[in-house]
């Protein structure tokens, strides 16, 4: 089928979809990647009503996509599409099965090590933000470092989500989903300083906490500008760092070892990330094995010296 003949055959079920998206505030680049996939996906089905088509279905295109030449990473992300679009489907009651529900993922190369910065560092790049808005972007900076936010979630911080009584945060996360995070009295004092000195919106009914320059809510990329920045003079203070690949999310990256190397376990920092699946959290066992290294160089096994020395 042509992508015009599926938009019209579809139309109300991609209409559904996208509207699904938009109401449980999945960033605008998952949606765009989810409504790609998916348009393959209807392609292939040759006019096929979506309440008849079978796992088979899903598992042959699955596989062209990977015959394709794709890697395990962008199948499973179709996989991924294909069932959200299903769970829309259930939902309105356009079908009653989910066919890419019990197909397995496709197996993929564990990542690397995450790159983070160790707490002398993470600490350092407070000290180092400058500028006419240095208490808003201190804040900012804080919260990646300290409370793990992604950049989407400091754009969508509001006033109301600041807790002051109970010193917690309420973090509106991916997939519309919330949690709630315990701040140190340090962060609710900055943030109650930064409140305090917060702009005045354009717009008198503006909720952001952040507000920018312009009078508007703060964008993603001025967010991501302000780590950059901060990383930029942390390079210039400590010169071997600066082969580092930092980002904003990289001090959520760091957030995540400091819990660690705190004693959270895996749960703990899984429930204050946000993430859906404890497998996306493990990424960060690298500090358990540092942890586990450390404490087995503090065993002195009482081994005879002639075994060591080979006299056996």
């Amino acid at each position: 089928m042509k992508y015009t003949e599926v938009f019209e055959q579809y139309e109300r079920e991609t209409k559904l979809f996208v509207s699904y998206m938009k109401d449980r505030e999945y960033s605008q680049e998952t949606q765009n990647a989810y409504f790609h996939d998916l348009k393959h996906f209807l392609t292939s089905l040759d006019g096929k009503a979506v309440s008849e088509v079978s796992e088979i279905d899903v598992m042959y295109f699955l596989t062209r996509v990977r015959e394709s030449g794709a890697g395990a990473r962008y199948r499973n992300r179709c996989q991924s599409a294909i069932r959200l679009f299903y769970k829309v489907m259930i939902r309105f009651k356009l079908t009653d099965h989910n066919p890419a529900m019990n197909i397995e993922k496709a197996k993929v190369e564990k990542k690397k090590q995450p790159v983070y910065l160790q707490k002398q560092f993470l600490d350092a790049c407070l000290g180092l933000v400058e500028g006419r808005y240095m208490i808003r972007d201190v804040a900012i900076v804080a919260l990646m470092a300290y409370a793990g936010l992604r950049v989407s979630e400091i754009v969508k911080l509001n006033i109301s989500d600041f807790d002051q009584e109970g010193n917690n945060i309420g973090v509106l996360g991916k997939g519309g989903k919330w949690r709630y995070i315990p701040l140190p009295a340090e962060m609710t004092n900055l943030l109650q300083t930064c409140l305090s000195e917060r702009l005045p919106p354009r717009n008198a009914k503006e909720t952001a906490f952040f507000i920018s320059q312009f009078r508007r809510r703060i964008s993603k990329r001025m967010v991501q500008s302000i780590a950059e920045k901060t990383f930029q003079a942390l390079f210039e203070k400590y010169p071997h760092l600066s082969g580092r690949t930092l980002s904003a999310h990289k001090l959520r990256h760091s957030f995540a070892t400091d819990l660690l190397h705190n004693g959270a376990d895996l749960r703990t920092v899984q429930e204050l990330l946000g993430h859906e699946d404890i497998s996306t959290t493990q990424i960060y066992t690298h500090v358990l094995d540092e942890a586990k290294e450390r404490a087995m160089n503090n065993i002195r096994p009482a081994i005879p010296g002639e075994l060591l020395n080979g006299e056996a």
